[in-house]
C-alpha cells in the first residue's frame, strides 16, 4: 500500500488540501527531521516531551533512560501523539492576517509497546544513532550488557500517520497587492557548522565529514 489510511484522529479537516497520506512523503520528512516531539497524559496532566527518534520501516523508535517517566509511563499502553515538523520557510504577505510559515509535518498517533527483545534493541538503537549521522554505529563501540540494561527503547507502529504541507508564496487579498509592501518567502535551512573536537581526540583520527550529515536531509526550497 502507497498510502496510509486516514482515520478519524488522522484525517486532515482544516485546509485538507493540504494533507497528505502518501508513505513516501511521510517517510521523507521523518528521514529528514532530527527531533520530535512526545504528547500524551498522565493523570489528566498533559505532557509534551521533545526526544530524538529514528523510523525503520514502518516503525518509529524512541529511546531514553530506563527510568524515564514518559518511556515507563508510555511502555504500559498510553496513547501517544508524536510530531515532527520542518520549517522550511517564512512567508510574508502585504497584510498581517496571510503571513504564514512553510513547513512540512507529520503527526502519529497509537500506542507504543517496550521492545524486549535484545536483537531489535540493538537494530532500534542502530536506527536511532545512524539517524543523526549515517554509518556512525559502525564506528563507535556499541553499548555493553549494563549500557542496554540502563536503556528503554520504545516502537511504534506507523499506523494512524498524517503530513501536513504548506508551500509556496502568500495568498494576499486582490486588493492589498497594490499596496507597496515587500511580499514573498524567506527561505529557512539547518545549516551546519565546524567540528570542534572535545580535546581528546586522538591525534590521527580525523574530523567527521559534515558531508556524511548533510546527505541525510533535502535544502529547503
Amino acid at each position: 500500500m502507497d498510502n496510509y489510511t486516514p482515520t478519524s484522529r488522522t484525517r486532515i479537516r482544516r485546509l485538507p488540501k493540504r494533507g497528505s497520506y502518501d508513505k513516501l512523503a511521510v517517510h521523507a520528512i521523518l528521514d529528514e527531521g532530527f527531533i520530535c516531539h512526545v504528547g500524551f497524559a498522565v493523570d489528566a496532566q498533559p505532557y509534551v516531551i521533545p526526544t530524538i527518534y529514528a523510523r525503520a520501516g514502518d516503525t518509529i523508535y524512541l529511546h531514553g533512560s530506563a527510568v524515564s517517566r514518559m518511556l515507563h509511563t508510555l511502555a504500559q499502553g498510553v496513547q501517544l501523539c508524536i510530531t515532527v515538523t520542518l520549517l522550511d520557510g517564512l512567508v510574508l504577505a502585504r497584510s498581517a492576517f496571510h503571513h504564514s510559515l512553510n513547513y512540512r509535518s507529520v503527526v502519529m498517533i497509537g500506542s507504543a509497546r517496550l521492545v524486549d527483545d535484545k536483537d531489535e534493541k540493538m537494530h532500534a538503537l542502530q536506527s536511532i544513532t545512524d539517524h543523526v549521522v549515517p554509518g556512525r554505529w559502525n564506528e563507535v563501540r556499541w553499548p555493553n550488557a549494563l549500557e542496554l540494561k540502563q536503556t528503554s527503547v520504545l516502537a511504534l507502529p506507523l499506523a494512524e500517520v498524517s503530513a501536513k504541507i504548506r508551500s509556496g508564496p502568500p495568498l494576499d487579498d486582490d486588493v492589498d497587492y497594490s499596496l507597496p509592501i515587500w511580499a514573498g518567502v524567506v527561505p529557512v535551512c539547518t545549516r551546519l557548522g565546524t567540528p570542534k573536537d572535545d580535546g581528546r581526540v586522538l591525534p590521527e583520527v580525523p574530523a567527521i565529514e559534515l558531508a556524511r550529515i548533510a546527505r541525510r536531509a533535502t535544502p529547503a526550497g
